[in-house]
């Protein structure tokens, strides 16, 4: 199954999301963006009529806003694939919304959600995205009993994407390979590392 690092953008304008685009161009093939609106989490990213450029990469929204289905009203033709959070609810809706779209689309889990609220869709959707840390920031605290969750996906769904997003560095990705997850993302460590292809290379070797 492939295995990718995804780096994830907080941006708090445009001129911002461009800077990081520019720097992550050309050393991978899939970027997240961080969209979050300030009420389903504190923080807020992203939260803008934004425009992507041409990068040659997929563009993933990874959605922490309490009105998703806003959200891909507005701006779902923007982005490859969509990934909602699972709590914020209207998950037929969404899965809907998107595929009419032709989009990918998915549902993260908070670390405190369980595996139970997606088993009923898993067979409709293309990813999982569990929270192995408190969302909302760069730099959170690898909560290693989500990947508890990873092991419970691989076994419900052995061809599903399953992506791992938070404290993903050296020394925890490998561990939630093992765990099943094939998708990894990872803010900090290498959207602000001063190499950014060595950082992603880095993560890859131990991902393998």
């Amino acid at each position: 199954m492939r295995k990718v690092i995804i780096p994830a953008i907080i941006a708090k304008s445009q001129e911002e999301l461009d800077k990081k685009i520019a720097r992550l161009k050309g050393q991978v093939k899939v970027i997240q963006l961080d969209v979050m609106d300030g009420i389903f989490v504190k923080n807020s990213s992203i939260d803008f009529d934004f425009r992507l450029p041409k990068t040659g990469c997929s563009f993933e929204a990874h959605l922490m806003v309490a009105d998703p289905v806003g959200w891909i009203r507005a701006h779902g033709d923007k982005v490859d694939t969509i990934i909602a959070p699972i709590e914020a609810g209207s998950p037929d809706m969404i899965i809907r919304m998107v595929k009419g779209k032709g989009k990918r689309v998915g549902f993260a889990l908070n670390p405190e959600t369980s595996v139970d609220e997606v088993k009923g869709l898993v067979s409709k959707i293309d990813q999982v995205l569990v929270l192995s840390v408190k969302p909302g920031f760069y730099g959170g605290r690898f909560i290693p009993g989500c990947l508890d969750k990873v092991r419970e996906l691989r076994d419900l769904a052995p061809k599903l994407d399953i992506e791992v997003d938070g404290g993903m560095r050296p020394g925890t990705i490998g561990k939630a390979a093992k765990a099943g997850a094939n998708l990894f993302v990872s803010g900090s460590y290498t959207v602000d590392a001063v190499d950014v292809g060595a950082a992603v290379a880095s993560l890859k070797k131990e991902a393998a």
